[in-house]
């Protein structure tokens, strides 16, 4: 199967998908949720219907019936039945409904047959990932139900996650973590289809050409790469591609092609125990010196802090075991 640029993306930034709980809200309900770094949290209408308001972004959003949110930077939201209502933080709302983690989570009044049945979870990436798609990602990706019911693709993820989730059976916990990951990536889809060149780096991505190049730059960081050579795996001419690279992706073909091998680098500082002169040669660097110039202009501090640094942490959580 071809290793696209977004699949490679995702893989890099260690995209883990997870549900927290399905809800059975009945009216008056209002839960606040808190913001937290590293996460796109979701919510989808599986049943009736409720309003969500993100911090930081002005327009409430009316979710229907089979409707999805992303709220891709974690920020901190308020989901409810009718806006104005004071809302409970989600804490003190798993605390004063004892709720285990166990079946749906019940919480406001007694109208059940009015409850507000929603999927709520989050994409989460590894702690200090950079990359221009997270960049390019909105405050909220709404996906209305007539979109997702066109497409097909969301109602039956999620029905099957729904359906996993009740089961409880063993292996749920992956399965349901990878068709987690499934719905982030179509909703990229949804979005850049939505949006067009306006979608920025997820749109060069997901282009037939840029994103050809792109893939390249990933299989082969060591690659001495020029804007000849990259606009020739794209099939474009020369000024085309770096005007139009540039243009999505918020930075030049050579300066994504740094980006690249620096975010290569790091992960290998992070997770292997090669020396650094193997690793910068792994990403097309000859010289030690220039790799730690090089990196220490993209995360401002050296090769050798870094892993000193998740040396610390490493041994720090082991001596908690």
């Amino acid at each position: 199967m071809k290793n696209d640029a977004l699949s490679q993306i995702l893989d890099a930034l260690k995209l883990r998908g997870s549900i927290y709980f399905h809800t059975n809200f009945s009216p008056p309900w209002a839960v606040a949720v808190p913001a937290f770094g590293h996460v796109a949290r979701f919510h989808m209408a599986m049943r009736g219907a409720c309003w969500l308001k993100v911090e930081g972004y002005a327009a409430p959003i009316y979710l229907a019936t089979g409707d999805l949110v992303v709220i891709p930077h974690g920020a901190a939201h308020v989901l409810c039945d009718e806006l104005g209502r004071e809302a409970m933080s989600v804490d003190r709302v798993l605390q004063e409904t004892g709720y285990t983690g166990e079946g749906a989570l019940y919480f406001g009044g007694p109208e059940e047959e009015q409850s507000c049945k929603l999927f709520c979870g989050h994409f989460e990436f590894e702690d200090g990932s950079v990359h221009p798609i997270l960049d390019a990602l909105p405050p909220v990706i709404h996906v209305p139900n007539t979109e997702t019911l066109n497409a097909h693709w969301l109602e039956t993820v999620m029905r099957f996650v729904a359906s996993e989730v009740r089961a409880n059976l063993p292996g749920a916990d992956a399965i349901v973590h990878r068709l987690t990951e499934i719905i982030f990536i179509q909703v990229v889809r949804t979005f850049v289809d939505q949006e067009g060149d306006r979608a920025g780096c997820l749109a060069a991505v997901l282009n037939p050409k840029l994103g050809r190049s792109m893939s390249r730059i990933h299989s082969a960081p060591e690659q001495q790469w020029t804007v000849e050579t990259l606009a020739r795996e794209a099939g474009m001419s020369r000024t085309v591609f770096a005007e139009r690279f540039t243009d999505l992706v918020g930075m030049t073909p050579l300066a994504y092609v740094t980006h690249w091998r620096m975010e290569k680098a790091r992960r290998d500082l992070r997770d292997t125990n090669l020396p650094l002169i193997d690793i910068a040669e792994n990403i097309g660097y000859s010289s030690e010196a220039a790799f730690n110039r090089a990196f220490k202009r993209q995360f401002n501090q050296t090769p050798g802090q870094l892993r000193r640094m998740s040396l610390s942490h490493t041994r720090s959580a082991t001596s908690e075991l």
